[in-house]
């Protein structure tokens, strides 16, 4: 939606029009929804699918099959990931003028957004007592914001397991959450613990859809920190 032209375009994941999920789920809208069923995604006629690394692969193999050209794209888990995503795709879309146009705003914004010096220590926090590491997206946003990531004293370097007792004997000087969604899903009983209320009441933040996706959406994510 950042890079393709007037009309390349034709259709999106059902997944990008959910504000849960989608920093641009509103531009979304815009487009017809597909629901990764390789029929509906076939009788697009499509030139060219960009399906994700965890992509249902019947779909991916079965279009295939079928002559459609399908790339795979990984999940960029990183600043410079983001930046070989953005350039990667424009020349997918034959626009590459645009992508190094939006490249050389990210970096601008990128640099505005870190300059700043070490805010301390932060702990990420989710459903059924995970955290990330520094190799993940949400790790780097951390990072970038200026703050040392707590999972860094334990090595973990990805999504893993924390005990609720480390996390509060870490004392962190900043605490993010998981969002929250809707049902009654016991996984998130963690995130109502009072020790947590108690560990950050007034320096709390909550996840949100600028964190799912290495996009130049995680800007808005590193300056909800300052």
């Amino acid at each position: 939606m950042l890079l393709a032209a007037p009309g390349q375009l034709v259709s999106v994941t059902a997944l990008a029009q959910n504000p849960e999920m989608s920093a641009m789920a509103e531009e979304a809208l815009a487009y017809p929804a597909n629901h990764a069923r390789a029929e509906e995604i076939y009788l697009l006629r499509p030139d060219l699918v960009l399906a994700g690394e965890y992509s249902t692969g019947p779909t991916v193999a079965m279009l295939r099959r079928l002559g459609v050209r399908v790339e795979v794209l990984p999940p960029a888990e990183s600043i410079p990931a983001i930046r070989d995503q953005i350039t990667h795709i424009g020349t997918l879309l034959d626009r590459e003028a645009e992508a190094a146009d939006l490249l050389a705003r990210f970096d601008t914004d990128l640099k505005a957004a870190t300059e700043h010096r070490d805010r301390g220590r932060a702990a990420l926090y989710y459903a059924n007592s995970f955290t990330s590491g520094g190799d993940t997206l949400a790790g780097t946003i951390v990072t970038a914001a200026g703050f040392r990531n707590i999972a860094d004293d334990y090595g973990i370097r990805f999504t893993s397991p924390l005990p609720l007792e480390l996390l509060v004997m870490s004392r962190p000087d900043r605490l993010i959450t998981g969002a929250k969604w809707p049902g009654q899903s016991r996984s998130e009983a963690i995130l109502d613990h009072p020790a947590l209320a108690m560990l950050s009441p007034e320096k709390s933040e909550v996840t949100d859809a600028d964190w799912v996706c290495g996009t130049p959406a995680v800007l808005n994510a590193i300056r909800s920190l300052e």
